[in-house]
């Protein structure tokens, strides 16, 4: 590639761990030529299908960090997640804020893990037709999992819900497993709070969002940056919504390098030629 302006690390979607997905593909062949070199790698294995807790993801993103600085040089080095990885990425940033001089965030939840899934499996089931009762249904099922998972209720008192509702059809949709785990805590960021990692962020950050997202609540993620990003004196905080795209910045939520969105390319190049005329480097 030669001399590179600016380096980014890329981290993971939950179901999207391994250092081949298109995502990070296209990251790869866009951003060379740009003169801003990429660092993707293959997530570390989940323990016992359980999530790779968000604060081990944190730190293997700033180990990735600092690999690249040891190759690359003295040039202002950055994160760019996807969904879960967005989390992640703002934990990084905001737990070693010398380090991260930007963050580029596709589908950045501004709310807890908890609260995300609600949200996403009852768009699930409106999306496949189900009705309010449903839904209510599908909420009522998945607080009752998350108290277990934090403690608050006995294990039989959740496993009987999810017995219950493995009668229905949309079920499936729900993302609950058939039998519970034996003990609880097995969730470690269910409650996490991504404005607290916000709240200590320095650096400008570049948002996307997909229109017809069904997993994330867009309004109520924007606003958690809008709010944490208006007492900021200096960093930059831009939005852009893609229409045409969902959870991936891809049109017709095609998860394929053909259908990604000209518009997500294009701001997010336009974006790094702006904010790289500014940064200082690291």
């Amino acid at each position: 590639m030669g001399h590179a302006r600016a380096a980014v690390v890329a981290l993971h979607g939950a179901e999207a761990g391994q250092r081949s997905f298109f995502l990070y593909e296209h990251l790869a062949s866009l951003l060379p030529a740009a003169e801003i070199g990429v660092l993707r790698y293959d997530r570390r294995p989940a323990k016992d299908g359980n999530d790779v807790p968000l604060a081990v993801q944190a730190a293997d993103a700033y180990a990735a960090v600092q690999a690249l600085r040891r190759q690359i040089g003295d040039v202002p080095i950055g994160l760019w997640g996807f969904s879960q990885g967005a989390w992640a990425a703002t934990v990084a940033a905001s737990t070693k804020p010398d380090e991260v001089a930007f963050l580029v965030l596709v589908s950045s939840c501004g709310v807890s893990p908890a609260h995300q899934m609600r949200f996403g499996t009852a768009e699930q089931l409106r999306r496949h037709g189900f009705d309010p009762a449903a839904v209510a249904e599908l909420i009522h099922l998945r607080t009752t999992v998350e108290e277990y998972l934090r403690g608050d209720v006995p294990r039989a008192t959740a496993q009987t819900a999810v017995d219950h509702a493995a009668e229905r059809p949309w079920f499936p949709l729900a993302y609950i497993r058939r039998q519970l785990p034996e003990r609880s805590g097995t969730w470690a960021d269910m409650d996490f709070d991504p404005t607290s990692a916000i709240a200590g962020l320095p650096c400008p950050v570049l948002l996307f969002y997909g229109e017809t997202d069904e997993w994330m609540p867009i309004d109520d993620s924007i606003a958690a940056w809008r709010h944490a990003y208006a007492t900021k004196n200096n960093p930059d905080l831009t939005i852009c919504r893609l229409p045409g795209c969902g959870h991936q910045p891809t049109l017709n939520e095609s998860p394929s390098l053909a259908a990604i969105s000209p518009r997500y390319t294009s701001t997010m190049l336009a974006w790094f030629d702006r904010q790289l005329s500014g940064l200082s480097t690291t």
